[in-house]
């Protein structure tokens, strides 16, 4: 690789991971083709992104990022997105199926992570089922008003009758 491919990969990642909320680095020794190309389909899906990087590029990526405190050592894979909790769902839904597949560390909400807070973020409810529990909360008390209204129009029925 040359100097100006290892430059503008190091300026694309680093842009990336400027916006990224989560940025997960995994160890994926011994996965096939096809279990890598899972990951990225399952990535794909949650606007998440997956790629293979060298270590010192990816270190020098993540210091223009300001992101540091976490060492790369061995193989690793990333996978970074902007919503932190869709990106350890994908992680952590694809080591479950994948005994070979580890998280090692991560940048959660731009702080140095354990695996540990990766799989605690994967439990949480993702942004559309927050969406949804807001909305249902919302629509609690109208839904009380309209039953207690219809309510009352068949209590006044009856005594009219």
């Amino acid at each position: 690789m040359t100097k100006t491919q290892k430059a503008e990969i190091i300026e694309v990642l680093s842009t990336d991971f400027k916006n990224a909320q989560a940025v997960i680095f995994c160890d994926y020794k011994g996965l096939s083709v096809s279990d890598l190309e899972g990951l990225r389909k399952i990535a794909r899906a949650k606007e998440a992104k997956v790629q293979v990087v060298k270590n010192t590029l990816a270190t020098i990526a993540l210091e223009k990022a300001d992101l540091t405190g976490v060492e790369l050592k061995d193989t690793n894979i990333l996978v970074w997105g902007e919503d932190s909790v869709a990106t350890s769902k994908v992680v952590a839904e694809f080591a479950k199926g994948n005994d070979k597949f580890v998280i090692k560390s991560a940048y959660v909400d731009r702080e140095a992570s354990d695996a540990a807070k990766v799989e605690a973020f994967a439990k949480l409810p993702g942004r559309e089922e927050l969406l949804g529990m807001l909305a249902a909360t919302w629509m609690a008390p109208l839904t009380c008003i309209g039953f207690g209204l219809n309510a009352l129009k068949e209590k006044k029925e009856q005594e009219a009758a």
